[in-house]
């Protein structure tokens, strides 16, 4: 199990081989200079897809070599995102990452029916949030991609969770299904699925993990705060993964966390054949290489 994003880098800098990393629409200077420090670390080895005129001089400037980089050249950033996606179908890429082209579009050829990586699953965000003064990572989800889920979504939002950190490590990963409170309230519909999600990991419906709530976010990662309010769960005040109700909250708690805690991040989206690497445009280049070191972990380990 990892405590920071460094350590997270650190390990996929280990790896026994690279991964192979498909970039689509790969003319963006930060995607680049992520994509520079992965290729040179032996975290992945890298093909740009995308519109080569532009990625040339871009690839000067972060000093991309680009002779180890191949680049196959597609102007139309949908059909660069289509090929890219086709790459890791094809097993000639192991993961697939977001350059400078829309998610609806990288998203719409990764469910492709004919050249995509669907699985049947939902697909679902997951942040890695590494917070100064608590000791291990937490992992969020979903804050990016499903607006409202409901119970049967829900349950495939933990299990794509409950997954990813397996491939990273976690037997038993510890989930937090999160609401404004800790008891049952029928008129809190998130407070009832959440109580729902953990007697369904009771009885097995998930595997795999430690589920319970509905717990609020102070005992969820407080023991203090969770032994005073008399909660006894082996996931109050020790959860790895923080599932919210809805994407109103986990976007306010993912920016909160970033902009007041001043928190490192780092991004997956799950439930496909193979991880997707997908960052905001407005996210640094370290994001972007923490999110390819944390994305090349998830696809060695679930080889």
């Amino acid at each position: 199990m990892f405590r920071s994003l460094e350590e997270v880098v650190a390990a996929a800098r280990t790896l026994p081989r690279r991964q192979r990393l498909a970039v689509a629409a790969a003319q963006d200077l930060d995607v680049l200079a992520a994509v520079r420090d992965a290729v040179e670390w032996g975290i992945v080895s890298a093909v740009l897809v995308g519109d080569k005129e532009k990625i040339i001089p871009l690839a000067a400037q972060v000093d991309l070599d680009l002779e180890h980089c191949p680049v196959i050249p597609e102007t139309d950033p949908i059909l660069a995102a289509g090929r890219a996606v086709a790459l890791v179908a094809e097993g000639e890429a192991d993961l697939v990452m977001k350059g400078k082209v829309g998610t609806a579009d990288i998203l719409r050829a990764v469910l492709d029916k004919d050249k995509g990586l669907r699985t049947g699953r939902l697909l679902s965000h997951i942040a890695a949030l590494d917070i100064e003064g608590y000791e291990g990572l937490f992992f969020m989800t979903d804050g990016a991609m499903n607006i409202a889920p409901d119970l049967g979504q829900k349950v495939q939002i933990v299990e794509n969770a409950v997954d990813a950190l397996h491939a990273l490590g976690w037997k038993q990963p510890k989930v937090a299904a999160l609401a404004a409170v800790e008891l049952v309230n029928p008129n809190m519909p998130a407070a009832v699925e959440a109580a729902l999600l953990a007697k369904m990991a009771d009885r097995g419906q998930i595997r795999g993990a430690l589920v319970d709530g509905p717990l609020a976010l102070d005992n969820a990662v407080s023991a203090h705060s969770a032994e005073v309010k008399g909660i006894e769960s082996p996931v109050a005040g020790a959860a790895d993964i923080l599932m919210v109700p809805d994407i109103e909250a986990g976007n306010v708690l993912y920016k909160a966390i970033v902009y007041f805690a001043r928190a490192k991040v780092a991004g997956v989206i799950a439930g496909a054949k193979a991880p997707v690497v997908l960052t905001s445009r407005s996210d640094s280049h370290q994001v972007k290489l923490d999110s390819i070191a944390l994305s090349a972990l998830i696809a060695a380990g679930r080889k």
